[in-house]
């Protein structure tokens, strides 16, 4: 027995080492961080160095909840990845099952370099991108499209009632390829012999893809729309703070946990602050998947995560 556990072991040696890049990288850009949570409850004075700083307390997560500005930072951060979440799993999955029904592979290759392309593009060249369109002198849509037809300009970096479509549409456009590409992955692991079944008893391709596709398909979308909840208080710092041009006219809708913080970091230069911010962030989001978990694990067990 013994020598067949030694066996099995040396046979499964090539796979730990596969892994552990990807268990290094885990352990030092998510695990060795967080050993730096105290950071959010002292008054860092740099000339003591920060473990002989004083401690405060939750005094540093005040600003959070005591300014002006608390509910619109909150109700910008959560409306805003909501909407993410929802549009982002049904364009995903639209197109993932789209691209599923194509016929040439080769085709299907090509279209998903295509959808994967912008979540591969930098912010700051998304940011330029749709500088691009909306500058108010030269962009595409006042100086072609607009005056073309006769219609005056918009100073779309001054009217913040458009931006909350704008950013959706910004953030939908750059992240549905990813989602196209995991949802894909799991529609081409369905057993294929369910589809010829179902086509022997008569059902058309509509047919299929409620019957069959969706129904398997929910395991990865609980999953994909679980990760996302986690980070339901994070926000893309690059979408809300480039891409906006950090216009000041803009703040009321634009504004959120992150790029507040960052905005207090810069007027301040207070490291503690903008720790406490991100410890309510995870310990929230935590708090958050947790209770979504426990919701699926009560509605199906079966695709809980834990």
């Amino acid at each position: 027995m013994q020598v067949k556990k030694k066996e099995k072991r040396f046979r499964q040696f090539p796979y730990y080492i596969m892994i552990l890049p990807g268990v290094l990288y885990l352990f030092i850009n998510n695990y060795i961080p967080m050993a730096g949570i105290f950071i959010a409850f002292k008054d860092i004075d740099f000339s003591l160095g920060i473990f002989k700083s004083k401690w405060v307390g939750f005094k540093n997560f005040e600003f959070l909840f005591k300014t002006s500005d608390a509910w619109i930072i909150t109700r910008n951060t959560l409306l805003y990845n909501m909407a993410f979440i929802v549009l982002g799993t049904i364009v995903g999955v639209m197109m993932a099952v789209l691209l599923n029904e194509l016929i040439s592979a080769r085709f299907r290759k090509v279209y998903q370099t295509v959808l994967l392309l912008p979540q591969l593009i930098s912010m700051v060249v998304v940011a330029y991108i749709v500088y691009a369109f909306l500058n108010t002198e030269s962009g595409f849509i006042n100086y072609s499209l607009l005056k073309s037809i006769g219609a005056d300009g918009i100073n779309w970096y001054s009217e913040k009632k458009h931006w909350p479509f704008i950013l959706v549409f910004v953030n939908t456009w750059k992240g549905a390829g990813y989602g196209c590409i995991v949802y894909l992955a799991a529609i081409l692991g369905i057993d294929q012999s369910l589809y010829e079944s179902a086509r022997v008893d008569g059902a058309g391709k509509i047919r299929q893809i409620f019957s069959i596709t969706l129904p398997l398909l929910k395991p990865t979308i609980i999953t994909m729309v679980m990760m996302s909840i986690g980070r339901i208080f994070y926000s893309d710092f690059g979408l809300f703070y480039q891409v906006t041009m950090n216009s000041g006219a803009l703040y009321d809708y634009t504004s959120t946990i992150d790029t507040y913080v960052y905005r207090a970091l810069l007027q301040r230069n207070d490291l503690a602050m903008s720790s406490a911010a991100a410890v309510y962030q995870s310990v929230v989001g935590f708090v958050i998947i947790v209770a979504v978990n426990a919701l699926v694990r009560k509605i199906d067990a079966d695709n809980a995560l834990f």
